[in-house]
């Protein structure tokens, strides 16, 4: 579905100096710098994938996913989406995606939601009968009935993202690119557009590549990560051996009914958190269950847990490795 083959972007932008005098020469003589936002950067993705495209601000995640929808045309290399050259804009192509960003308003302002999804059905001429059928379907998915006879203006952030992604998929694209879609919502708003994609992909099969800070939404949705810094991909793969190959250790956390001598952890691990009679370890993956053991047979423990690291910290092991 997405075939990409040592794409890159790069711009040439004006840099000057701050003060008067830096602005008086740079009338006459301008100095540029080549900023390379993407380079070199491949991968493929099947039909029916949910990708994760994680990395910083300013990785290169946007410029990519731009070069991908026909937004941006590459400095080099080639990409293949359903099998189209994207910076063409062909109709064929055009009809089969959708883009959705988060900090991006794609809905007519000022129309109710109702009417502005009327436009989209204009936009893509779309047949009375399916844009019926797309519409009930995500307007019960989504719970947008109660939003359809309200202008998009008034809507809060999480109302108008689910609108937003109604909108996006009147036309059942086969390709859907999101950007930060949970951008600013509520821990409740950011789970219920989380089940929605879940649900989509499941009924409909449509491949998916999502970019996100909120690792949550990543964990939720993916299996596999692309993990891009300074516009080069670092990491192509499973996000469980993402966590396995950047997190040697793993955390057994240990409720005790009494708080016991510091001393009492040497050789079990390496505090992480000691809150009274609560302590977390850093314990080597390989030694986890023996340690575990020992804990339970040793020291009166009322519970024990025992899990992975925060996906956070391990993609901040990546990019410091990186």
């Amino acid at each position: 579905m997405i075939e990409v083959r040592d794409l890159a972007k790069h711009y040439r932008v004006h840099r000057r100096q701050p003060g008067l005098a830096a602005s008086l020469r740079s009338l006459v003589r301008r100095e540029h710098v080549t900023v390379r936002a993407v380079e070199r950067v491949s991968f493929t993705i099947s039909a029916g994938e949910v990708v994760g495209f994680l990395g910083p601000n300013g990785a290169g995640k946007t410029t990519t996913l731009k070069c991908l929808t026909g937004l941006l045309h590459p400095t080099a290399g080639a990409v293949r989406v359903l099998g189209h050259t994207p910076h063409r804009r062909e109709s064929a192509f055009l009809r089969r995606i959708s883009l959705v960003m988060g900090q991006r308003n794609g809905l007519f302002w000022d129309l109710p939601a109702a009417d502005a999804f009327e436009v989209n059905r204009a936009v893509y001429g779309i047949a009375e009968g399916p844009y019926r059928a797309a519409l009930d379907e995500l307007v019960d998915l989504l719970g947008l009935a109660e939003l359809l006879g309200r202008q998009v203006r008034v809507l809060s952030l999480g109302e108008r993202m689910r609108c937003e992604l109604a909108g996006a998929l009147l036309h059942r694209p086969d390709v859907l690119f999101l950007d930060e879609p949970t951008l600013g919502l509520d821990v409740n708003g950011q789970a219920a557009v989380r089940a929605f994609l879940r649900d989509y992909n499941d009924r409909h099969g449509a491949t998916v590549l999502l970019t996100s800070h909120y690792m949550g939404d990543v964990t939720a949705l993916a299996r596999r990560v692309l993990v891009v810094d300074r516009g080069t991909l670092r990491f192509d793969g499973d996000l469980a051996a993402l966590v396995e190959a950047h997190s040697p250790h793993r955390l057994v956390r240990v409720t005790l009914r009494a708080p016991v001598p510091a001393a009492t952890w040497a050789g079990l691990g390496e505090p992480v958190t000691v809150d009274g009679a609560v302590v977390t370890l850093a314990v080597p993956r390989a030694e986890t269950a023996a340690v575990a053991g020992r804990l339970l047979a040793t020291l009166p423990v009322e519970d024990v847990a025992i899990e992975d690291p925060p996906i956070e910290e391990i993609i901040r092991a990546v990019f410091a490795h990186a």
